[in-house]
C-alpha cells in the first residue's frame, strides 16, 4: 500500500509563487480604488450631469481628485516595485514596466467608473450592493487596458494559476478593505 505525501516542492511552492506573483501584479490595480475613496471629493467626473434617463451619469463618488490621487498611488507603488526588482534582482517576481503599472492603475479606476455608469442606468444608488460587479470591476478594467495596449505583458505574466488566484483573492481583499473603510468612516456601507 503506497502512501501519498504532499510534496512541498511539487504543490506548495508553486502555489506560493503564484500567490505572490498575483499580489505583485495586481498591487498597482488594487491600491487606486481605496486611495480614491480616501482622497476623493471635489468636482465629480460627470460634473453633476444626468443621463437622458434622468439619473446621474456616474454620481458624486467619482471625482477628479479621487481619480488622479488613486492613479498616482497605483503608479507610485508600481515604481517602487520596479525599483525593488531592479535593485535586488528578484527574478521570481513578475517585472512590471511603466506601461503595465499605468495601465493597471488607470484601468482599475476606469473599470470602477464603467461599473458606476451601468449601476446608474440600472437604477442602483451610490453604495448599493451589486455582487460580482463590485468585486471584479477593477480587474476587468485593468485587464481590458492591458489587452488593448500591452497584451504581450499581460499574457507573459498572468498565467492560468496566477489568474485563478486573482479571481479568488480579489473579492476577499475587496471585502476586507471595504470593512476597514467602513470602520474608519471613509465608506457609508461595509461592502
Amino acid at each position: 500500500m503506497e502512501c501519498y505525501i504532499i510534496s512541498v516542492e511539487a504543490y506548495i511552492i508553486p502555489f506560493l509563487v503564484a500567490l505572490v506573483a498575483a499580489c505583485w501584479i495586481m498591487l498597482p490595480a488594487y491600491l487606486p480604488n481605496p486611495v480614491a475613496a480616501v482622497t476623493g471629493g471635489g468636482t465629480p467626473v460627470d460634473f453633476g450631469r444626468s443621463f437622458p434617463d434622468g439619473r446621474r451619469v456616474l454620481g458624486d463618488g467619482k471625482t477628479y481628485r479621487g481619480f488622479i490621487c488613486g492613479v498616482l498611488a497605483g503608479i507610485a507603488v508600481g515604481l517602487v516595485q520596479i525599483a525593488l526588482v531592479n535593485q535586488f534582482g528578484w527574478e521570481i517576481l513578475p517585472r512590471h514596466t511603466l506601461a503595465s503599472i499605468c495601465l493597471l492603475s488607470v484601468g482599475a479606476l476606469l473599470g470602477d467608473m464603467g461599473k458606476s455608469l451601468i449601476k446608474r442606468r440600472l437604477g442602483k444608488d451610490r453604495g448599493a450592493k451589486w455582487p460580482i460587479a463590485d468585486q471584479y470591476d477593477l480587474v476587468v478594467g485593468a485587464f481590458l487596458m492591458l489587452i488593448i495596449f500591452d497584451p504581450a505583458w499581460l499574457f507573459a505574466n498572468v498565467t492560468l494559476p496566477v489568474l485563478v488566484i486573482i479571481i479568488i483573492l480579489t473579492p476577499v481583499l475587496h471585502r476586507v478593505v471595504n470593512i476597514i473603510g467602513y470602520l474608519g468612516g471613509v465608506k457609508d456601507v461595509p461592502w
